[in-house]
Formats: structure tokens, C-alpha cells, sequence
């Protein structure tokens, strides 16, 4: 854990690097702090870390690559920004969400800045035409498959009879369409053939439903303080997780209504949340979770076989397990 840590970390400050130096002439001043912010309130930049390990691992290296690896992270904040907007949240990262210090209207234009220069980044990339168009194309697809996956998780609020298969599609759309994309970026920019781009784009994607798949695990079985909410949030905010759809697709009647009615309400007790998670226990919803988060993560270290051995190949298999390791 410590090794990927301190490599994400390293990646971290030359991502910011170019992010820093790419929106110091953004105007007027307002603008270009809200679109700065929530780059330098942290987070893990592990979408951009994947451009430059499979980069690397292509035998590209990661000079070539770090330009659209840092057009990944601002595609991924722009969307967080725009998401808190939507969801009214107040907090991202541990600090006030950008709408909340600066409006909405502020707010969004930072969101709209970050997506225009992350293209404008990628344009501007130290490579081939025909590569630079490439990577343009499958951001601009990720950007598309990432309001798709908004608009279905929307669509999900209040719904209870989605299926396993919606699910996967929306979790795939919101959450792992990005992540897919900066592997497979970093296939392009690393110059690898079309086969290995078209497998590093399914590693990303398994790792993406993994990610996010994870998360749903950690929110019943996390601790507090490290996934930095309390435990069954996801629970009392009516959400529909892996755990859930398993568990209304298979429960009893009665099983069903209790849940239901847990889910359905707006004031949800401790006591109510312990109840939905002995019911999740019941039908092995919580281990069934954890298992296809595995699966994924497994099938994605299979992948891995295209690309010759190296430290980056190593470091991809690391972060594939890391998905899983984080926060527990």
C-alpha cells in the first residue's frame, strides 16, 4: 500500500505541475481559484497515475503522456464539481464543495474552464495527429458516457426495482468510463498497438466497476474515519447500491417492505441502518459485493499478460489490488 501511495504521490506533483501552470492565466481572479481549488485540496489522482503507469508500460514513458494524464484529472474534477452542484453536497475532499464558496454560477463556469482545458491540454500534446485525435476521441466519449451515467443515477432515485445489469451499466457510465479512458489514453500516447489499447481500455474498465462497486462495500463495512462519512450513509440516503439490488432481487415479502421502508426514509435511525444490514447479511448481499469487486479486479490483473514485464506492469497489477485495499 505504502509503495502505490508514495508512487501516486510522486505522479501527483507533476500532474499539478502542468494543471498549476495551465490555469494561472484563467480570469478573473474568482474564476481561476474556484477552477484550481479542488486540485489542491487533494485527492489521489489515481485516473491520471494509470495514463502514465501504462505509459510506461507500453514502453512509452511518461513524458509524452503527462499532458493528457493531467486532461484526465480535470475532466474528473470538473465532474465533481458539477455533481456537488446537482446534489447540493457541501463538502468534497474534506473542504467546502466549490458552489458553496463561490456560488453556482462561479461554480459551474470553473466545472466548464476545467473541461475546455483539459481538451485544449490533450490538442497541445507532444505527439502524433493521429494519436493526439485518438485520445481526444476517447475523452470526449468518456465526458459523454459520464452525463449518461448522471442522468441514469437520477433516473434511479426512487426506483427500487432496478436490475443487476442497469446497475453495472450506470456504475460503468458514471464512475468507470473515465477510468477506462485514461488507460487506455495512456495506451495511445504510448505509442502501444490496437490490440493492447483495446485491452488497457477493458484493465480501466474493471477496475472502474471494482472502484466503484468498493466504495458500496466500504459503506457498510468501512470505518468511519477513513471513508470519511459514517457508516450506512449510503443506506439513509435511499441509494441504490450492488447490495441493495441483490438483496430486493432475491428477499422475501416481508424482507423486502422493511427495507423498502428503511430506504424510503428520509430520517433514517442507527438502529434502522443496522436492521438493513443484517437483512444485506442475510441474503449474502455484503460478501456477494466484495466477491464481484474481487472478480473484477482479478480478471483485471489477467489482462496484464499483453504487456511485456516491467516495474509499471508490476505497479498496474498494485493498483488493481489497491482498489480493494483502500480505506478498509
Amino acid at each position: 500500500m505504502s509503495e502505490i501511495t508514495d508512487l501516486l504521490n510522486d505522479y501527483s506533483k507533476e500532474i499539478k505541475r502542468i494543471i498549476d501552470e495551465n490555469l494561472s492565466t484563467i480570469i478573473p481572479n474568482d474564476l481561476q481559484e474556484a477552477s484550481i481549488y479542488l486540485t489542491n485540496a487533494g485527492g489521489k489522482m489515481i485516473r491520471p497515475a494509470l495514463t502514465l503507469m501504462v505509459s510506461e508500460s507500453v514502453v512509452g514513458g511518461k513524458e509524452g503522456s503527462l499532458n493528457s494524464a493531467a486532461a484526465i484529472e480535470l475532466i474528473h474534477t470538473f465532474s465533481l464539481i458539477h455533481d456537488d452542484i446537482m446534489d447540493d453536497d457541501d463538502v468534497r475532499r474534506g473542504v467546502p464543495a466549490v458552489h458553496k464558496v463561490w456560488g453556482n454560477g462561479v461554480a459551474i463556469l470553473s466545472g466548464d474552464t476545467l473541461f475546455s482545458k483539459a481538451f485544449e491540454l490533450i490538442i497541445t500534446s507532444d505527439k502524433t495527429p493521429i494519436q493526439n485525435n485518438q485520445a481526444l476521441a476517447t475523452v470526449a466519449d468518456a465526458c459523454v458516457q459520464i452525463c449518461e451515467g448522471q442522468a441514469l443515477d437520477i433516473s434511479f432515485e426512487g426506483r427500487y426495482d432496478v436490475s443487476e445489469e442497469e446497475y453495472m451499466d450506470m456504475i460503468f457510465k458514471k464512475t468507470g468510463a473515465l477510468i477506462a479512458a485514461a488507460s487506455k489514453v495512456g495506451a495511445i500516447m504510448g505509442g502501444a498497438d490496437d490490440k493492447v489499447i483495446s485491452t488497457m481500455y477493458e484493465y480501466g474498465e474493471l477496475i472502474g466497476l471494482a472502484f466503484q462497486i468498493q466504495d458500496d462495500y466500504l459503506d457498510v463495512v468501512g470505518d468511519e474515519k477513513y471513508i470519511g462519512k459514517p457508516v450506512g450513509s449510503d443506506i439513509a440516503k435511499g441509494k441504490m447500491t450492488l447490495m441493495v439490488v441483490k438483496t430486493l432481487n432475491e428477499a422475501n415479502e416481508e424482507d423486502s417492505q422493511k427495507l423498502l421502508k428503511i430506504l424510503k426514509d428520509s430520517d433514517s435511525s442507527k438502529e434502522d441502518i443496522d436492521v438493513a444490514i443484517s437483512i444485506f447479511e442475510k441474503y449474502d448481499s455484503i460478501q456477494y459485493t466484495h466477491d464481484v469487486a474481487l472478480g473484477n479486479v482479478n480478471k483485471a490483473k489477467e489482462l496484464l499478460k499483453i504487456l511485456p514485464d516491467s516495474e509499471a506492469k508490476n505497479m498496474l497489477e498494485k493498483i488493481a489490488d489497491f482498489v480493494l485495499e483502500r480505506d478498509l
